[in-house]
């Protein structure tokens, strides 16, 4: 009764050793994996560290996660997608990375401005913010600026503002990664009036956002010269307290550098130095005037940078030595700056030019800074100078699944001869068509799907009445 049974056994072993010698040979009989999204298109520029571009390409998308990146047909074969998105002549490239913004500031648009930074801060934005920053100000002068970046292909941008847990709910509800500090700065502001109150603030943000899956929240010292070094080495301890990154301006201006030495005989940047502000986590934005001695502490302490090239050049702050950052291993981003009279929008694709180009004058060296650099700061780079590398920045499975997808059927998009040239020297924010966001697809074909764009539209217009009555005093 026995031998049956061996020779069953047998048999279906030999069965199981065939099925697998077949599936070897031909791995399309294997089953397909499921996933929640597929998309495809002519180019995926996926920024790893091969800088691989794969054409006719596509990704593969389960929950928030990428599950993988190739070939449409290799991926075809191995997935089996929930949605599906073909693109065609398009562009897939992960979501830009703005390092440096100020997004409620998108209500004081074209505020002020052709003035210096000094005159511009303190004769008109402090004073308009002290007459009219609130909680709802702020709530939707952030979705303004959402819906901008996101229409524009930003996934996720580093903030510095009040009222920075208002920031975080609006950023979240339009499916948005943020990397939000909470200023602090030395005198009185709308949200705290005192360092100390500001601080406090800072750190029930912090626990309120701990472990967010978008939110990132970190201490926002405004700037050197506007907090003391006791205010900036609590600024420093409390974030270690919480393992948070310190966001902060240095040395935007030549007057602020040379009221450092004259006060305290160092740079800005020696300045926190000696403070011990950079242990830990944290990205300075502009680094305009710093010296090799000043890159060199920035290097040794594995600071990031945010270059603001449209803001720098309008406010005439100067050119920031960005190709001598990168070429001493400097992890540097792109940023826009806010939208307030220092830059005036928040597109990206703006800055992927002018920082190729004004690097190209300033050095007079057409191969400084090249495309596939400049691609770089506003992904891979930029992830990297925030501290997040290991989870945005590239298309690679594993990562979180951030990408956008920019047209390529418009009169300036063709011909293509080098997709990087055309990503930074020819096409638009206005070129960016679909936008996903942990795995969520936040803008489809051009429309915002988080966001209400006629309800926001108006009520920035409601604000720009109530704003340019609250500082007509100030213009004459």
């Amino acid at each position: 009764m026995n031998r049956p049974f061996k020779s069953y056994g047998h048999a279906a072993r030999s069965l199981t050793s065939t099925a697998a010698f077949l599936l070897l040979l031909f791995p399309s009989l294997l089953p397909a994996e499921q996933v929640d999204i597929i998309v495809t298109a002519h180019y995926v520029v996926t920024m790893d560290a091969q800088r691989r571009l794969v054409q006719d390409g596509a990704v593969a998308i389960r929950r928030e996660r990428i599950a993988a990146v190739g070939p449409r047909a290799e991926i075809d074969r191995r997935f089996q997608a929930a949605q599906r998105f073909d693109k065609g002549d398009a562009i897939l490239l992960p979501g830009l990375i703005n390092t440096h913004a100020h997004a409620a500031m998108s209500l004081f648009r074209g505020i002020a401005d052709d003035m210096n930074l000094q005159d511009w801060l303190t004769r008109f934005i402090f004073p308009a913010e002290k007459k009219n920053v609130t909680p709802e100000f702020v709530r939707w002068g952030t979705r303004l600026a959402c819906l901008e970046m996101l229409r524009g292909g930003i996934t996720t941008y580093t903030d510095m503002y009040y009222f920075e847990d208002t920031v975080a709910e609006a950023t979240r509800e339009a499916g948005m990664r943020g990397v939000l500090g909470e200023t602090v700065i030395g005198f009185p502001v709308n949200d705290a009036p005192t360092p100390a109150a500001a601080l406090k603030l800072a750190e029930g943000f912090l626990r309120r956002y701990h472990n967010d899956s978008l939110i990132v929240p970190a201490v926002a010292p405004h700037a050197p010269y506007t907090n003391s070094d006791d205010t900036l080495k609590a600024c420093r301890t409390l974030a270690l307290r919480y393992n948070a990154p310190v966001l902060t301006h240095l040395s935007e201006t030549k007057r602020e550098n040379d009221d450092s030495l004259r006060d305290r005989h160092m740079t800005p940047t020696q300045r926190l130095d000696s403070l011990g502000f950079f242990r830990g986590r944290t990205l300075v934005a502009h680094a305009v005037w710093v010296t090799d001695g000043d890159i060199a502490i920035l290097k040794r302490t594995n600071t990031g940078v945010a270059h603001c090239p449209s803001s720098n050049m309008k406010l005439a702050s100067g050119a920031a030595p960005v190709v001598k950052m990168l070429d001493r291993g400097l992890n540097v981003g792109l940023g826009t700056d806010g939208p307030a009279g220092s830059n005036n929008d928040f597109d990206l694709f703006e800055e992927l030019d002018l920082a190729a180009k004004l690097q190209k004058l300033t050095t007079l060296d057409p191969r400084a800074l090249p495309a596939r650099t400049a691609v770089a700061m506003a992904t891979i780079t930029g992830a990297k100078a925030l501290g997040l590398d290991k989870e945005i920045g590239s298309l690679e499975p594993g990562k979180r699944a951030d990408l956008i997808s920019v047209r390529l059927d418009q009169a300036h998009a063709v011909p293509l001869y080098d997709v990087y040239s055309q990503l930074v020297y020819a096409l638009k924010a206005s070129d960016v068509t679909d936008v996903i966001v942990d795995g969520k697809v936040v803008v489809r074909d051009s429309r915002c799907l988080t966001i209400d764009v006629p309800a926001t539209l108006a009520k920035a217009r409601e604000y720009g009445v109530k704003i340019a009555q609250s500082v007509s005093n100030t213009r004459r």
